[in-house]
């Protein structure tokens, strides 16, 4: 089915989510517009082309898409590497909006490859790092506006090391109206929290402040912009810089992914729903590629949006239509009002915005229950403020899975086996054991069993190679489910190694993967047809009954 799930038969819920959704979506849209540095305009056309596209086409019919902020932290960094390279800053932000384009067209690939179910399969570790690092990331970027300052150029490094003299020029009554956005939000009671959202409430109180008991403070505000729809911008390529425009444009795909659909679980289980990850994804990136075309912020699904959404009624995609719609109005018959917005009211905003971001929970906890799963999450957060976005998340996940694959590999281990008695501790039947005793230690019981990956390589080599005295080895691989190619290679080796010093070789397969991986080698071709067989105790007795007189 082309479009998402829209429904008729509860107009009154949808219409409540929406309206809902639309009043905390409209000071989010502001403060991220003007935190990323592109402008408030392209923070609220962002929430409505992107909610609007997302909302028809995508396969969460409660999801509410608008910018988010991670993805604002990765798009800022985008816009200020591009303006310190291009000539001017009109280039620069068209540079920027194409960047966005490109992650819609990577979202619209890891859904026409069914690859939604693979996204979110990162380490906890390497997510939590990098979300609470994004976190921090924006808190430090607001730093400058919140005390009433131009933000520094140079990014977060810049903001660091600026910092003692953006504390020395502090503006006391920017301070203190941020400080107060940032007590509303935090403070607001709850039961005021369901008649009024607090973004909007701080949004509304910091404002009237600035027009009244601060007015003559000069305050620095929202700078205006024309209450018209916005223009098409066509893509803009530069020769020297594509290759970083292709991978910022594929972080920002991946990122939208990730947010998207750990928020689609989560309107999941508020309505018992199931959502379609790859239908998701495909709508996530139209809605991004028709937002970059409008010089609009990139957006994802946004949890407080979806959950608020959710809880005001709206159970099909309509509520997200409705909520478009609305922001639409607000924004073309409301546009001067936003001039009067201050930008201290809108980094208190963000910076709570920030705060929430981080994974609190997680690092509280996170040292007593793994000190490898804390250096991860710790590392990776250190990477991402200080370092690089891309080397964050590739780092994390390539030392999360080198640990995992050698935890993996350790288990693995002890289910390859060289068994010469019926001391050894193997299930074996009766009849098993009384034939190896027979044997004498002549025949050896080499037992595979699980998935074997190429972590259990070195054990297979270092198995075999302990084999001293034996006439007959039997290879039982009856249990394998799983036959890597570095563990089959491995495998390879000791037969034909076993086979060159004059040991029969019994091969116990069944039919599947591991006896397929070996015909492929052709290993099967070099054992006799009689010493393979589907039964480990008839190779038992072949071996026995081979041994001399």
């Amino acid at each position: 089915m082309l479009f998402n799930h829209i429904s008729t038969r509860n107009l009154r819920g949808d219409a409540f989510g929406g309206v809902t959704a639309a009043v905390i979506a409209l000071p989010m849209a502001l403060a991220f517009g003007v935190a990323s540095g592109a402008g408030a305009a392209a923070g609220l056309w962002a929430a409505v082309i992107i909610g609007l596209v997302a909302a028809l086409f995508g396969g969460t019919p409660t999801l509410i898409s608008e910018p988010t902020g991670p993805m604002t932290v990765v798009f800022t960094s985008v816009i200020l590497s591009f303006t310190a390279t291009a000539p001017d800053r009109e280039t620069a932000l068209a540079m920027a909006f194409t960047v966005v384009i490109l992650a819609g067209l990577f979202q619209i690939l890891f859904g026409v490859f069914r690859l939604g179910r693979y996204v979110t399969q990162m380490p906890y570790t390497v997510i939590s790092g990098f979300m609470s690092g994004i976190g921090i990331i924006l808190v430090i970027l607001q730093l400058a506006p919140f005390l009433g300052q131009a933000s520094p150029k140079g990014g977060v490094i810049g903001t660091l090391s600026q910092l003692p003299q953006l504390l020395s020029g502090v503006r006391p009554y920017e301070l203190i109206l941020a400080l107060i956005t940032v007590a509303i939000l935090w403070f607001t009671p709850a039961r005021l929290k369901k008649v009024c959202p607090p973004q909007l409430l701080a949004l509304v109180i910091g404002t009237l402040l600035s027009l009244t008991l601060f007015s003559a403070a000069g305050l620095r505000t929202i700078p205006d912009f024309q209450a018209e729809f916005p223009s098409l911008r066509m893509p803009i390529f530069a020769a020297d810089q594509w290759r970083l425009m292709v991978i910022d444009g594929a972080v920002l795909g991946m990122l939208g992914c990730i947010d998207a659909l750990l928020t689609s679980v989560v309107a999941d289980s508020l309505t018992r729903t199931e959502h379609n990850s790859n239908k998701e994804l495909v709508g996530q990136g139209l809605a991004n590629i028709a937002s970059g075309l409008f010089g609009g912020l990139p957006g994802a699904g946004a949890t407080m949006g979806t959950v608020v959404n959710i809880q005001a009624g709206g159970r099909s995609a309509l509520s997200g239509v409705v909520r478009a719609v609305i922001l639409m109005l607000v924004i073309l018959l409301a546009a001067p009002l936003v001039s009067t917005i201050p930008l201290a009211v809108l980094a208190g905003i963000a910076l709570k915005v920030g705060i929430d971001i981080i994974d609190w929970d997680f690092l509280r906890r996170a040292h007593h229950l793994s000190l490898k799963a804390a250096l991860i999450t710790y590392g990776v957060i250190a990477l991402t403020v200080l370092v690089d976005l891309i080397a964050a998340v590739g780092i994390g996940v390539f030392v999360a899975n080198v640990l995992t694959i050698d935890r993996m590999s350790a288990l693995q281990s002890k289910r390859v086996k060289t068994i010469s008695t019926a001391d050894d501790d193997v299930e074996l039947s009766g009849e098993e054991q009384q034939l190896l005793d027979q044997a004498g230690g002549k025949v050896l019981l080499f037992q595979l069993a699980g998935p074997m990956i190429f972590g259990v390589a070195k054990t297979i080599a270092r198995e075999h190679n302990a084999i001293s005295n034996c006439n007959a080895v039997v290879f039982d691989l009856s249990e394998v489910t799983h036959l890597g190619v570095t563990a089959s290679l491995a495998l390879e080796n000791a037969i034909k190694e076993a086979l060159e010093v004059g040991r029969r070789v019994h091969l116990v397969l069944l039919p599947g993967g591991a006896r397929n991986r070996l015909e492929k080698l052709k290993l099967l071709e070099r054992i006799p047809q009689e010493q393979i067989s589907e039964d480990r105790l008839e190779a038992l007795r072949s071996a026995v009954a081979g041994l001399p007189a």
